[in-house]
């Protein structure tokens, strides 16, 4: 089993960074618990299953599966820059965010599929709706990951596997048909979409939006997961403009181009920015009814 020491730059929070990557309670692609984690997904050599420990300045990791080899040559770059960077800023507020949470760290998986279809599954709809279909998608379709069986770790199914499920596959999970072509589309090309890891930022993008259904909120989703992008910013998500507005401003809401206002100062690390504030539990006020679940599994 390839195994893997390293010495690290500076702090890291194993939990609150891979944080991202859990799709709700219960999501069987990945585990963390304190100090360690355990994370299964797929690579051009196949299935493989990432253990990581932290300890003091160092990081062990450990992979499992045919493709353990290259999951593991990703871990010196997988833990992008940290909030430790913003502890200095002149801006008071993020700086004391910062000082105290100084091992979050910007995302590069490499594993684009994943974080992709799971953005899908997001679109225009609750955090409950996609994680009930992404778990039923693991759960139904996807297969045992490497490594300890304890782990009880399952693989996103296969491109190929999701590209040749019917529709009513997805429906009965809560996909409407036009979330369920764009999962479809994507799996058949996924060697196209994958090889964007490859690619400098701004062309990766230009790639994942030229498919019709991809837009920038998708796409940046994506980047903060999968490219290490430190200055995503997730426009078009129906909290983030309330938080960044009231977090930044006191404002009680705010739209896209007020957040977009607000977070210019931070150009060039606005997703760390914007991690520390989902992070830092500072909620705006709600006001009216909340975006109501639509089920339509019966439909």
């Amino acid at each position: 089993m390839p195994r893997l020491d390293l010495v690290l730059d500076g702090p890291l929070d194993l939990a609150a960074s891979l944080g991202p990557l859990v799709r709700g309670r219960g999501d069987r692609t990945i585990r963390i618990a304190s100090g360690r984690a355990w994370w299964a997904t797929r690579t051009a050599d196949g299935p493989a299953t990432l253990g990581l420990a932290v300890g003091g300045d160092r990081l062990a990791a450990e992979a499992w599966g045919p493709g353990a080899e290259r999951l593991l040559a990703r871990v010196p770059r997988m833990f992008a820059a940290g909030t430790g960077s913003l502890a200095g800023d002149g801006d008071r507020r993020i700086a004391g965010l910062a000082r105290r949470a100084p091992g979050v760290r910007i995302l590069r998986t490499e594993a684009v599929l994943d974080s992709l279809i799971a953005a899908i599954l997001e679109q225009k709809v609750t955090g409950g709706e996609a994680h009930r279909a992404w778990h039923g998608l693991v759960r139904r379709y996807g297969e045992p990951a490497p490594g300890p069986p304890e782990l009880g770790l399952r693989l996103l199914p296969a491109p190929s596997t999701l590209a040749a499920l019917p529709y009513w596959s997805y429906h009965v999970l809560g996909l409407e048909q036009r979330r369920a072509e764009l999962v479809r589309a994507v799996a058949r090309r996924a060697s196209w979409f994958e090889a964007i890891v490859g690619l400098p930022l701004p062309e990766a993008y230009a790639r994942l939006r030229s498919v019709p259904g991809i837009g920038p909120w998708t796409a940046a989703e994506v980047g903060v997961r999968v490219l290490g992008d430190v200055d995503a910013v997730s426009v078009g998500d129906f909290h983030l403009p309330n938080l960044v507005a009231y977090a930044l401003a006191g404002e009680p809401r705010g739209d896209d181009a007020r957040m977009l206002e607000l977070l210019e100062p931070f150009r060039g690390r606005r997703a760390l920015v914007v991690r520390l504030l989902e992070l830092s539990g500072i909620q705006a006020p709600r006001y009216g009814p909340r975006l109501s679940p639509r089920r339509i599994e019966g439909i």
